[in-house]
Order: C-alpha cells, then structure tokens, then sequence
C-alpha cells in the first residue's frame, strides 16, 4: 500500500509499505476514505518529539470503511467509521474511568525508560505519533489496522459526509474537552491561545457551552478572521500587547478561564523568546512556553487554565508563583476522545456544530509532502489539509 513515512527532520515520504494484517482477535483493518494533517503532526515533522524512526507511518487524523475483522471485533465489514487518535483497551483503570488517553495496557513498548523519565509513568498509545506511544502505524496511508477495534471506533451514517465527521478522530474533541476543562459558567469570558484548528474548536465549544465572550489570541490574520466567523473577539499580538488588551476587555480582572491550543512551538514576541527557540534548535529544551506563560499571567485570580497544546518535555521559565500565588486550577492531557464521540456526532447531525469551516486545502495522499510544508511555512493560508487515499484529485483543483 501506499502511506506518508518519516525520514527525519522536514523530511517526509509517500512509500510503498506492507499491508497491514491482523494480529489479535480484536483487529479491524480501515480502508482510509479521508485523513488529515494535524498541528500535532509538525511537531514529529520539526523533529522536536522523541521516539520517531524512519520509515515510521505518520497520521493519527483518519476514518475509512471497515474491510477486514477479527474474530472479536464488533464492527460490520463495509461500515463507516471514525476511529480515535487514542488507542484504548477499555478495560484497564483509567478506561473504566472514562480516562481513555492514559490507557495501561494500549502501549506494548518493553522499554519505558525515556518515557518514565520524561513523565513518571509510561505513555498510552497514539497513532502514528513515535516510540514512546507505542510505535503504531498511523492513518496516512491506504490502509490501517485498528487495534482494540471493540473501544472506541464509532459508525458514520450515510447521511454524514466525510468532512463533516473527520475530525471526531481527534481535534473536535480535543477543542470540546478543552473548553469542558474550563468549567465555564455561562457569561464568563475565556482567551484562546492559538487559532490553529484546535483553537478554533475549542473557541467554537466554549461558545456552545455559554461563554459571553471569547477571545482568540494569534499572530495570523486569516486564522483570527476565522474566530471572528465563530462569534469569537480576537487579540492579534504581533499589534497589540496581549495582557494589556486583554485586562481592557475583561473590566480590569483577566479573564475568568484561558486555553493554551498552541503547545510547544509557541512563537513569543517576548524581549527573551530568542532563548526558547535556541534552546529548541539544540536540543537541550524541546518545550517553547510563551504561550502558556502568557496565559498564566492572564488568566484572572482563582481562574482556570486549559492546556490541549502538546508538550513534549521540559519547559524553562515557568512561572509557578503566578500559578500559586493566584489560585489557579490546571487541566491538561491528551483527549478522551471515546468520551465525545456520541454526543458531538449527535450535535453535528443536528447542525450544531460546524466541522469543516477550517478546511483550506484538499489534496491526494500522493501530495502530503507538499500539505505539510505548505502547512509548516505558511499556516496564514494553510489552516487544516484533508488527504485522501487513491483520489485522482485535478492538480489545480486541489491546490
């Protein structure tokens, strides 16, 4: 089959691979109808995440039609289905919590020993996303196989367009179960930091779930036009500085809860940012903190602080005595994808839930080295890229 692998740092390659098979009686193999390119992604294409090997099947964005099962899946061969970016046993303690992410048994990786000391305990798995998460192919390719294809995997009716249901596999989900993890209560005002499409997700929940006011926080005029179409005020902070307008917008106070949706590439416009990225272009930090350090300062006392951006290490200059000192609460961690599932397909085919206003390109599998550059340099245009396997899509079409 055909599928997108990982070479190294900005290198990424459409190879010919082996088919996947099944190895356990809870297997499913997914012919992939639509996948995408996830901000997450670029974190293993600038080569700042552990793990990765080459010849490595990225992608953990995908949904396709059920063509091969064990003997203990529960799926039908011909369906439609989303399957989740978590890869979950349903049956450890975490699962039965519903905390799906920190899976215990998901992670067959023997050696633990950088994710331990990077963490404290070893990772769940992931899809497509390095070592450390347990190696799996990822879903930018023909062909996948779905371990635990019992957990989690959810069917598409036909009445629901591939576009609209795609991102269930990852960053709708992931931008609710931020906003979940503020605890808005209706009227209050949460500050987003990023207009990637996690930002704007989690700007378009905290809206649905009774902010009275949003604010998204970017440097990309095209991505803050699109939180402006949610409903959402926006902060560009290569114009304006960012605490000083956000204290003017909130009467003084700070807003009562902030989203950090940008994660470990931050790009600062603080006096000392330089530091952060030096220290990434080495090697010897991997996590660029602006972003959340910025929120923290922010955020009101006694707020809550959201964090789906990805980190992937240690992070300098935290600013832990605003975070005591204040009162903050802290949520984070990979999404509980399983946990949304019915609820946002439901609001979706209710119309509810826009899912596809973000999309900016479409292209064949055969063109992901491009979407992901596109994507890496120029973001302004390049806000979300859906891939689709064996599409003879026309070139100029597509572009």
């Amino acid at each position: 089959m055909r599928a997108l692998t990982w070479h190294g740092k900005h290198d990424v390659r459409v190879d010919t691979v082996p088919d996947p098979g099944i190895v356990n009686p809870r297997d499913a193999i997914i012919e992939v109808t639509s996948t995408a390119i996830c901000g997450s992604d670029l974190h293993l294409y600038d080569g700042v995440i552990p793990g990765m090997r080459k010849g490595d099947v990225l992608g953990h964005e995908f949904m396709g039609r059920v063509v091969e099962t064990g003997p203990a899946s529960p799926l039908t061969r011909g369906a439609r289905v989303v399957i989740p970016f978590t890869i979950a046993c349903g049956g450890c303690a975490p699962c039965r919590r519903r905390q799906f992410s920190g899976c215990d048994n998901s992670n067959p990786v023997a050696n633990q020993d950088v994710s331990e000391a990077l963490y404290g305990q070893p990772l769940s798995a992931l899809f497509g996303y390095s070592h450390l998460t347990g190696g799996y192919a990822g879903g930018q390719a023909e062909y996948v196989r779905v371990p635990f294809s019992d957990v989690g995997p959810i069917e598409i009716p036909d009445d629901v367009g591939d576009e609209q249901a795609l991102f269930l596999s990852d960053i709708l989900p992931t931008g609710w179960m931020a906003a979940e993890n503020c605890d808005i209560v209706p009227g209050e005002t949460v500050a987003v930091w990023g207009a990637g499409p996690v930002g704007l997700f989690a700007a378009q929940s905290a809206l649905l779930m009774g902010a009275g006011q949003v604010i998204v926080v970017d440097r990309w005029p095209g991505r803050l036009e699109l939180a402006r179409g949610l409903g959402a005020k926006v902060v560009d902070s290569t114009r304006t500085r960012v605490l000083e307008a956000l204290r003017e917008m909130t009467g003084g106070e700070g807003p009562d809860a902030v989203i950090d949706a940008v994660g470990m590439e931050a790009h600062g416009f603080a006096p000392d940012a330089w530091l952060d990225d030096l220290k990434q272009a080495v090697g010897v930090g991997a996590d660029k903190g602006h972003a959340l350090r910025e929120a923290l300062m922010a955020v009101r006392k006694g707020g809550r602080v959201s964090i789906p951006g990805v980190y992937g290490g240690f992070m300098d200059k935290f600013p832990m005595g605003a975070l005591m000192e204040k009162g903050l609460q802290v949520r984070s961690g990979q999404t509980h994808v399983q946990r949304y599932l019915p609820d946002l397909l439901h609001r979706i085919r209710e119309g509810k839930i826009n899912a596809t206003f973000l999309i900016s390109h479409r292209l064949p599998l055969e063109d992901a080295p491009r979407g992901y550059e596109g994507f890496r340099k120029t973001p302004d245009a390049w806000t979300k890229v859906v891939l689709t396997p064996g599409a003879a899509l026309d070139r100029k079409e597509a572009a």
